[in-house]
């Protein structure tokens, strides 16, 4: 019996899991298309402009050549943003991040959002470059972020700091009052997250995280 009862425990803790982690999913999912997509619409624009240089009749072509060049450089650039965000729906097992790159790549994902919202994104991590998982800091960091926010009144500061201790890395992100717009509600998210599937979130992927208030500090385990 007590295997059994084990066993439904630990079952009721993956699907929480997954639970939690297909919700962060849909609340990035706007952020995500736009990643996708601010690579693309240039590309759009350029092609009009190549277009009505080639209906003249002597078209320059060093500006057409120009033109192809910034659409290739688009393109690529177009390329590598849907391969980062495969990356993040797939994960690759084992893989790790520097830090700071870690961090900052979660913020460049959510920055436009939070700012509409009203919630500015305070990077104050600086150079830190010891090697973290990755899936960690991109499921545990911006489920933080939003589950803070989600109760939080805007306009509000997002801080976060951070300092290297014995095989851990320590994060700490605080909600300060701020000043400027409060932004604007937008669409109603997929849903809001709870505390407790940030918590079984940072369980998965063994990491430290305790929260005061509107000040949390998360323990991220290092290389």
């Amino acid at each position: 019996m007590p295997d059994k009862q084990e066993s439904a425990l630990n079952a009721a803790a993956h699907w929480q899991v997954e639970a939690a982690r297909y919700a962060l999913l849909r609340r990035l999912a706007f952020a995500m298309r736009h990643h996708m997509v601010v690579h693309l619409q240039p590309i759009g624009m350029i092609t009009e402009v190549m277009e009505r240089r080639l209906q003249s009749p002597a078209p320059d072509l060093a500006q057409v050549h120009e033109s192809m060049t910034r659409i290739n450089g688009f393109s690529r650039a177009a390329v590598q943003s849907c391969l980062d965000v495969v990356s993040w729906l797939a994960p690759e097992d084992g893989a790790m991040v520097a830090f700071d790159a870690g961090v900052g790549e979660c913020l460049a994902l959510l920055r436009s959002s939070f700012n509409f919202r009203g919630f500015t994104l305070k990077d104050e991590v600086g150079h830190l470059s010891v090697p973290v998982p990755r899936a960690g800091v991109r499921n545990v960091l911006p489920g933080c972020l939003l589950a803070l926010t989600d109760r939080a009144g805007s306009p509000a500061d997002l801080a976060l700091s951070a300092q290297a201790g014995a095989g851990e890395v320590e994060l700490v992100v605080e909600v300060r009052p701020g000043q400027g717009s409060a932004g604007f509600a937008g669409e109603p998210p997929y849903r809001l997250l709870e505390w407790r599937e940030v918590e079984a979130l940072a369980r998965a992927d063994g990491v430290g995280l305790e929260r005061a208030g509107e000040r949390v500090q998360l323990r991220f385990p290092g290389a």
